[in-house]
């Protein structure tokens, strides 16, 4: 089976991978000239489907509770040190309310908050800790991806636009560029910070739950956390805005002051693909499988929803000859 993948975010990269492994010959198109400049590439990479709970639909859990153990077989440098939930003391009922809406998750009081964050000694009295999550670092991650690709035998073709491909199988991740032929797509537009500072030492994934803007901040690494993110009912590209800026700078500063004498490494913006639901999917349309939709999940769902297009795939494979429809480029 011959299949080509166009698009090389996350979806991308996940979906050819799960081909590959299957057996396929899997050719990835990719417009930009080089891996990255995409929504992925902002990406938290939280692998964090109970705290996703609060806001998400029931499906989007359900779906990526594999996400951890596949990333964590498949790249290096997967986190699997939980994620901590705490709110301001005057906002303290956030966390009952947060707690309620979600499982799977222990309280934890100001005690235990420290002994999972010395950092935040001082600052949070309650909080609830997800044991059972993680994060991973996205560029990493895809660039890990795109090796075992390699390994594999996959054809790379970066600086192609794929959207005029020829006869045969082709699995579309375009995300939001894909819009043309998917309409019902909308454009969520989100907005992150990449700081850097040696005063202060997070060792998972931070949720504050502020009341303006809702944080979550990342380690990194090497001092360097990926601060994020905004959600914008809009799908205007172009640089953070003023205002952003400010509300993730002053809610990072919230969770510790050090953070206001960080230095600034990037500011970065891109439009996430969203359905009117907000959850992914796997569809057939004009000949070619789409999947597209993840909203602010990619790297949590794409796993899962790679194996629903391999499957298809496959299915269409055996039941329509698709193997005596060569791939051309139009």
């Amino acid at each position: 089976m011959h299949v080509v993948v166009v698009g090389a975010g996350v979806a991308g990269l996940v979906s050819a991978l799960t081909l590959a492994e299957r057996g396929a010959k899997v050719t990835l198109v990719e417009r930009a000239q080089r891996l990255g400049g995409n929504a992925s590439w902002l990406a938290g990479g939280m692998l964090a489907p109970l705290c996703e709970g609060e806001s998400a639909p029931e499906g989007v859990v359900e779906t990526g509770k594999g996400a951890l153990d596949w990333w964590s077989s498949r790249v290096p440098g997967v986190s699997r040190t939980g994620t901590l939930v705490v709110a301001p003391p005057r906002d303290s009922s956030d966390i009952d309310r947060f707690a309620a809406r979600t499982n799977g998750h222990e309280r934890a009081d100001e005690a235990r908050i420290v002994a999972l964050e010395p950092d935040l000694a001082g600052r949070f009295r309650k909080g609830l800790f997800f044991a059972a999550e993680g994060h991973l670092d996205p560029r990493a991650a895809m660039g890990a991806l795109l090796e075992a690709l390699q390994k594999c035998g996959a054809e790379l073709r970066f600086g192609e636009d794929g959207e005029h491909l020829g006869a045969g199988m082709v699995v579309d991740c375009r995300g939001f560029a894909a819009k043309a032929a998917l309409p019902e797509l909308r454009g969520v537009r989100g907005e992150m910070i990449r700081l850097r500072t040696r005063e202060i030492n997070l060792k998972r994934c931070v949720r504050l739950l502020h009341p303006r803007i809702p944080l979550y901040v990342v380690p990194r690494g090497d001092g360097e956390y990926m601060i994020g993110a905004t959600m914008i009912e809009s799908a205007e590209k172009g640089a953070v805005s003023v205002r952003s800026a400010i509300e993730l700078m002053s809610a990072a500063y919230a969770l510790h002051p050090a953070f206001g004498e960080a230095e600034i490494l990037e500011m970065s913006a891109d439009v996430r693909p969203a359905y009117p639901d907000n959850e992914p999917r796997v569809v057939e349309r004009g000949g070619r499988i789409f999947v597209n939709g993840f909203y602010r999940h990619g790297f949590l769902l794409a796993p899962a929803l790679a194996a629903r297009a391999a499957d298809l795939a496959t299915a269409r494979w055996l039941t329509d000859g698709a193997r005596a429809a060569p791939l051309v480029s139009a």
